[in-house]
């Protein structure tokens, strides 16, 4: 039969291997222990404390670990496993403390002056770490991984010369590496050695001649140390060897930007743009800032134009291209064909979102209605519970007249939109309020204006739409007034708010003031003016007894397209219907 007190030796020593092993670590000496009953309780303490790790509950791993050190204070690889849950939870001073009896118990071990450097690295001592890692590879055979450390760790630390030195060392050992040289050429240009930060770049493009990146490397050397020359004459000399590459093409557009020659830089941007070589969402990338205010520039919009249209002929079925064009084609007021291109975007990959949004505020105007609320039907079985698809099927609906319809749309995109979003949600419930208007429900419609203001209290619109409502029927003048007269403070020119404001002051029988503001709204753009003003315009002078004058402005308002059945009744009878 086993001895028991052996067994649990063994144990200690299978549970000390598969720790090692678990850390992925070379593995450090076997403690050697008695087997007397205080081993054996240290043991099955080691033993759940590598049982619990491999649990990933470090927790108590850690508490199980620091029983077994007050037994067996002489372990080392005990002080090593503490370090290594101090240095997760970021306790740096206590990861040092164990790391440190760890090293005294066993000097010779690695592993421990590997995680003591980890853990000064940490703390922001790169030196000090730097300095273990050189004393490391000066101790490994393979020591290229310490040299680096090392290297890396002196240049942090602004020990430049000493980084220098390792990584001299260590190309003895790996060849001309590109990495290495490229750190030692960036700590040259930290030395202001632009000398030597240009001859490692020239070695490099030695050893590669036909990699394009290396000259660009140099000339944008030149460029940014203002050797403007030098960096033209290798630029010139890299497009021979490399006519259509495009990094060599974004090199030039930089360096033709710096020189502000707008001309070339534009000609080299384009040229990247269009490199047949590239994918079709590099280009897009590239394309991106053409595409910035194109709203305010005129000339912007014709080049992305150009631009996205020989990008298209290259990509001819790529869905985020065709979608682009589609924005493009919007931005250059050329809707009906963003329509076509939103549409084979969607019949190429149905699954962007965005995409079928564009698509759907295309057909937000109320001749569109029943193509919006065709969309949206489609949109809302690939995405039904997205806020916005039930809100455009609700504008759909309330186009279309079908208030019942929008109320349900819209009361559903109310449920399901997140609250962090307030200002569309404060939409969602001001279009809310029209359609309960529409339909009549004027106590819902109120509660849903409400609703909307509390959450976009300075929304001019939403402002001046509920105060009509509330002038239309009547009542609550008093806050109608305060909210019409709010709007205007914030839109003071806005020929449909001061509309508002007159109509009010004409509920209120304020009807000299009423003819001002309305007046106004009229004058504002007399040519385009909508046949409600005008209308309105004519009631007023109705109540102050010029009837002539309210002929002719019902006439103009019958002219505009008004919809009003007594429109005609009015000008026929030079009475006021109301």
């Amino acid at each position: 039969m086993t001895d028991r007190r052996w067994a649990g030796a063994v144990i200690f020593s299978i549970a000390f291997l598969w720790a090692c092993k678990a850390y992925g670590q070379d593995t450090p000496a076997v403690p050697n222990v008695t087997a007397d009953k205080e081993t054996y309780a240290a043991n099955e303490l080691y033993f759940g404390a590598v049982k619990a790790h491999m649990q990933d509950d470090d927790k108590e791993s850690d508490s199980l670990m620091l029983e077994f050190v007050k037994l067996k204070p002489d372990v080392a690889a005990a002080y090593y496993e503490l370090a290594r849950y101090r240095i997760k939870q970021n306790n740096i001073a206590e990861a040092v403390t164990y790391i440190k009896k760890a090293i005294k118990l066993d000097d010779s071990n690695k592993w421990y002056k590997d995680q003591y450097a980890n853990i000064l690295a940490k703390d922001n001592k790169f030196e000090e770490a730097a300095d273990i890692y050189k004393e490391l590879a000066n101790t490994e055979e393979y020591n290229e991984e310490y040299l680096q450390k090392a290297a890396l760790l002196y240049q942090r630390s602004g020990k430049y010369k000493e980084a220098l030195a390792l990584l001299d060392k260590l190309l003895l050992k790996t060849g001309d590496d590109e990495d290495i040289l490229i750190q030692k050429q960036q700590i040259y240009l930290k030395l202001n050695d632009l000398g030597s930060a240009a001859a490692i770049i020239e070695q490099l493009i030695a050893q590669s001649p036909k990699e394009a990146k290396y000259y660009i490397l140099l000339a944008e050397l030149y460029d940014n140390n203002n050797e403007t020359a030098k960096a033209e004459a290798l630029f010139k000399k890299a497009q021979k060897s490399f006519p259509d590459d495009p990094s060599l093409q974004v090199g030039l557009a930089e360096h033709y930007r710096k020189l502000n020659d707008t001309a070339r830089y534009n000609e080299y941007t384009i040229k990247t743009i269009l490199n047949k070589d590239l994918d079709a969402e590099t280009q897009l990338g590239l394309l991106a800032p053409y595409l910035q205010n194109m709203q305010n520039d005129t000339t912007r919009r014709k080049t992305s134009l150009d631009l996205i249209t020989q990008i298209v002929a290259q990509h001819t079925n790529d869905a985020n291209v065709l979608a682009v064009y589609g924005d493009v084609l919007t931005f250059n007021d050329q809707r009906d064909k963003a329509l076509i291109q939103y549409k084979k975007s969607i019949a190429l990959d149905p699954s962007r979102f965005v995409v079928w949004q564009q698509l759907l505020y295309s057909y937000t105007a109320r001749k569109d209605a029943d193509s919006l609320i065709y969309y949206s039907d489609k949109a809302l079985r690939l995405f039904p519970n997205q806020a916005l698809v039930h809100y455009l099927n609700g504008i759909g609906k309330a186009n279309a007249k079908n208030y019942t319809g929008a109320i349900n749309a819209m009361n559903r995109a109310v449920d399901l939109q997140p609250d962090d979003n307030t200002q569309l949600l404060a939409e969602m419930y001001s279009s809310l309020g029209d359609a309960y208007n529409s339909a009549k429900k004027f106590d819902l419609s109120d509660k849903s204006f409400d609703k909307a203001l509390s959450l976009d209290p300075n929304n001019a619109s939403l402002l001046n739409n509920y105060s009509y409502y509330l002038s239309e029927r009547g009542a609550r003048l008093d806050d109608a007034e305060k909210m019409s007269k709010h709007s205007l403070e914030l839109r003071p020119d806005e020929a449909t708010f001061l509309d508002t404001y007159g109509w009010i002051l004409y509920k209120e029988a304020k009807y000299d003031k009423a003819k001002e503001y309305i007046q106004k709204a009229v004058d504002a753009n007399p040519a385009d003016a909508d046949g409600t003003l005008f209308e309105h315009l004519g009631d007023v002078y109705y109540k102050l007894d010029d009837k002539d004058k309210a002929v002719q402005y019902w006439q103009k308002a019958k002219d505009k397209g008004i919809d009003n059945p007594l429109i005609d009744k009015k000008i026929l009878e030079k009475k006021l219907y109301e």
